[in-house]
């Protein structure tokens, strides 16, 4: 059994912000979006970590399973 993969990007100004994960690793993506908030050195701010942990539940709700991957649309 193959494992699927989601993508979720965004782009701000010149940052570039792509994570790749699997329904398992769920929990480490709402933790790093957190983090990368948290981070003044980055870009990424409070608004961004919501909207991303919505489009992961989006992804996760769409395919529960973890059959296919789509890319989430902003």
């Amino acid at each position: 059994m193959s494992t699927g993969f989601n993508v979720l990007a965004l782009i701000k100004g010149q940052e570039k912000y792509v994570y790749v994960y699997d329904d398992a690793s769920r929990e480490t993506l709402l933790e790093t979006f957190q983090l990368h908030a948290a981070d003044p050195q980055l870009n990424l701010n409070w608004f961004d970590a919501v909207v991303l942990t919505r489009k992961s539940e989006e992804q996760g709700e769409a395919d529960p399973a973890g059959l296919t991957a789509k890319p989430a649309r902003f």
